[in-house]
């Protein structure tokens, strides 16, 4: 896997759920997007649609759907980050998290996703 070509996103954890509360959720829309190409690009194949990225950001189901597939993408994030074992299977934490609140499955995933971008500052 060429860590170089996986897309970068790098937030503070502690913003995305500010920004996900001032903005009344709008934020997570653009979260999940670009959280959604990361873990693309991690896996080599599609695994989060953009349109399912969207509508998790406003349709609540939908948004379980997204936190499940997000848990499913950790592993692979944790292979490319060298940490398989401590991320694989936190779907459901992510999904039942997702289900009271949102914005902390949305954290925990960004700082898996800063872990990334550490790895690939390394490399660059």
């Amino acid at each position: 896997m060429d860590l170089k070509s996986i897309p970068r996103f790098r937030n503070d954890p502690i913003l995305v759920l500010i920004f996900g509360f001032i903005t009344c959720g709008l934020y997570l829309i653009y979260w999940n997007i670009k959280a959604a190409e990361v873990l693309n690009g991690v896996a080599g194949r599609q695994i989060i649609s953009m349109p399912v990225a969207v509508i998790a950001g406003c349709c609540f189901p939908v948004n379980l759907y997204f936190y499940y597939m997000a848990g499913q993408a950790l592993e692979d994030l944790g292979r490319a980050t060298g940490r398989a074992d401590a991320l694989k299977d936190k779907s459901v934490l992510l999904v039942v998290l997702g289900f009271f609140v949102p914005a902390v499955s949305a954290m925990i995933v960004q700082g898996h996703l800063n872990e990334l971008d550490d790895v690939q500052n390394k490399l660059s």
